[in-house]
């Protein structure tokens, strides 16, 4: 391309014109050569076709065409991105599984955008998650952000949900392996025995070091078999600091 590039501005330059033409690359000399000349626009086939009729469309039908189109990929991302605020990479992610209409749907019947966004992106890899009943989805997700449910526990009841098929039943589910809201009261006595027990460890999380609320965490989780709300076990943790 550079060498003809520059072939053609030299005819140009020097005042000749440049041929239609196919024209040999030949790799050894580095340069092009006459391949065959077409002396006509004929040559290149800028014609009609005769067995094709001439289509004259009107605007009217070109709009009409343009409505009945579906959203382009684009469009989707930008429409999710805007009513979950996810990041633009989890939105392709999620638009990509065809995820995005279950998640807006869901947010439709109330489901916290945040969540419903973060389950397609991250724990929704089936593809059978496309056939999810969004009505029932929007119910995990409030049965998770009313703390009835873990995340941890939300995700297990989301892939039996996946297993069970499209009108599976998350509080039925739940309540099946047994994923029963703990008392807050049950969850500070085991905060205050950890503190009792660690309070070096306390106080580092009293002078800032945001890395030890792990360590509570965890350390609740593995006593309450995953049923604690990590969330709830920091909110304690914060209540008790000097």
């Amino acid at each position: 391309i550079d060498y003809e590039a520059r072939r053609q501005i030299d005819l140009i330059g020097a005042g000749e014109a440049v041929q239609q033409e196919a024209r040999h690359w030949n790799d050894a000399a580095g340069r092009t050569s006459t391949l065959r000349t077409k002396e006509e626009a004929t040559d290149y086939r800028y014609f009609p076709e005769p067995d094709l009729v001439v289509v004259d469309p009107d605007e009217a039908w070109i709009e009409s065409v343009r409505a009945a189109l579906p959203a382009l990929p684009r469009e989707r991302r930008v429409a999710l991105v805007e009513a979950t605020g996810a990041g633009t990479e989890a939105a392709a992610l999620i638009v990509t599984r065809d995820l995005d209409a279950l998640v807006l749907e869901a947010i439709g019947f109330g489901a916290d955008p945040g969540r419903a966004a973060t389950h397609a992106e991250h724990n929704l890899t089936d593809e059978r998650a496309r056939d999810m009943n969004a009505t029932r989805f929007a119910e995990l997700i409030a049965m998770e952000v009313g703390g009835a449910v873990t995340a941890t526990q939300a995700k297990t009841v989301l892939a039996e949900m996946l297993d069970r098929g499209p009108g599976a039943d998350p509080a039925a589910i739940a309540a099946e392996l047994g994923f029963e809201a703990m008392d807050s009261g049950e969850i500070e006595a085991l905060v205050d025995d950890l503190i009792a027990k660690h309070p070096e460890e306390f106080q580092r999380f009293c002078d800032g070091d945001g890395k030890v609320v792990g360590f509570f965490v965890g350390q609740v989780m593995k006593a309450t078999q995953g049923k604690a709300d990590g969330k709830a076990v920091t909110a304690i943790l914060n209540g008790h600091k000097p």
